[in-house]
């Protein structure tokens, strides 16, 4: 497939980026050059604090504090190299790399993304919005969507205190021919169910914290009130669904690390603190892996793991910190993500790889794709975070995709694209699409 040939404007951007890629290569090199040993002692003072800054997140007591300390007192002697002039040349060589970054995104657009086949419809006859008044600290009523959707000839239910949503969503679909959840990703999964099971269109208006489905339908989550006008004239096309037992789910279930840390009643309050008090009993040297038992996808049964993370498609991960984005919401089958972690040895690898954002690269990493997963456990009941919604579920966990399963509108202007759909995967491929765009080439 190729795209349109790029603009001027787009090619001139794609210089702007390789040059300022260059420029911060040239930085790093000259410095190099000017005081090798001095960088090579960067190097290991970096190593000292990165390792001693994990060990700290992982121990109690004055063990942490003095592994803080070590952690702090390296950084600051990598910032007092005399001829290395870190100060100076760290945050011009992180601005060259944010420039680079920027213009490499208009230079590329979304030529690089799949489109998934998408009909022109009319606009709905009999809409209905249902809205979490509660989500994402009040969104519907700071964007005033009761009245924006009255305005537009949508029908808006608004869950009060003690509602069941699930009940107003299956009302509410005997008489609308479009319906839509104005809330966050557990609600959007709840009424997007509800679609499914009726055969009707889904608009998803994202007005919850994170939203991160919305982000994956290629809507701009900063403009809640623009996704209303899916309502209207829209691109209509079919997405997957997925589901644990007979829980629909539209983002991912996280078992193991996350899944315990997101049960503590503080956490959606008080999210690092939580983390930090958490991860001692959880990733620290006698900690004991989780009881979680799986096949890989060689169908062997696979060692344990301290992550395990199952997305309705496959999530492009550089980090452990935030879940990514998608593709494609249309593969046909779930993303599956396990990680696993040494506590003597991997620490300071995985670490490493979540800073520098290569999750990917580290050992303990594996990632695949299937229609069915199934986890089984010895413990009566298994801590799940599903769709940020934090569960306990009876073993075994039984996972699988619902392929095509919804319908969903979304306005014809929205932008479209996931960021994981629009971004090269890579250095080597973000220079050689730039390449293509510069001499006038389509960049996929």
């Amino acid at each position: 497939m190729t795209g349109p040939t790029p603009s001027l404007a787009r090619r001139a951007c794609a210089l702007g980026a390789l040059l300022a890629l260059a420029a911060a290569i040239v930085v790093v090199v000259v410095a190099a050059v000017r005081s090798p040993w001095q960088l090579v002692l960067a190097v290991v003072l970096l190593v000292i604090a990165t390792i001693a800054a994990w060990a700290a997140l992982v121990r109690h007591g004055l063990a942490r504090v003095v592994l803080a300390i070590v952690a702090v007192v390296a950084l600051l002697a990598i910032i007092a190299l005399p001829e290395l002039r870190t100060y100076v040349v760290l945050p011009l060589v992180i601005g060259l790399m944010v420039l680079a970054a920027l213009a490499a995104r208009v230079a590329i657009g979304h030529d690089l993304a799949h489109r998934a086949p998408a009909d022109r419809v009319g606009p709905a006859r009999h809409g209905v919005l249902l809205m979490n008044p509660r989500s994402g600290g009040g969104k519907v009523a700071q964007f005033d969507l009761e009245r924006e959707a009255r305005s537009r000839g949508i029908m808006p239910v608004v869950l009060r205190r003690g509602d069941d949503l699930r009940a107003l969503a299956e009302e509410a679909a005997q008489h609308a021919d479009v319906i839509g959840m104005a809330g966050g990703d557990g609600s959007q999964a709840l009424v997007a169910d509800v679609a499914r099971r009726h055969g009707l269109p889904y608009v998803c208006v994202p007005a919850g914290t994170r939203n991160h489905f919305a982000l994956d339908l290629g809507l701009d989550r900063e403009d809640v009130t623009a996704a209303l006008d899916a309502y209207g004239e829209a691109a209509e096309h079919r997405i997957d669904l997925a589901v644990i037992g007979d829980r629909v789910f539209v983002n991912n279930a996280s078992l193991g690390v996350y899944a315990t840390v997101v049960q503590s009643p503080g956490y959606r309050d008080a999210k690092v603190s939580t983390v930090a008090g958490q991860l001692p009993q959880l990733l620290g040297p006698d900690s004991e892996h989780f009881d979680l038992h799986y096949r890989g996808p060689d169908s062997e049964e696979a060692a344990p793991a301290d992550i395990v993370l199952v997305s309705n498609g496959a999530y492009r991960l550089d980090r452990l910190s935030g879940f990514g984005s998608r593709a494609r919401l249309d593969s046909g089958a779930l993303g599956i993500v396990t990680v696993s972690v040494d506590r003597a040895r991997d620490l300071p690898a995985l670490i490493t790889a979540e800073l520098t954002g290569q999750l990917a690269r580290y050992p303990g990493y594996r990632a695949w794709q299937a229609e069915e997963f199934v986890v089984s456990s010895g413990q009566s009941v298994v801590d799940i975070g599903v769709d940020g919604e934090a569960l306990q579920i009876e073993p075994p966990l039984r996972f699988r995709i619902l392929p095509g399963a919804l319908r969903v509108r979304v306005p014809l202007d929205a932008p479209g694209v996931a960021p994981a759909a629009a971004a090269p995967s890579g250095m080597g491929e973000a220079v050689r699409v730039l390449l293509r765009v510069l001499v006038g080439r389509p960049a996929h």
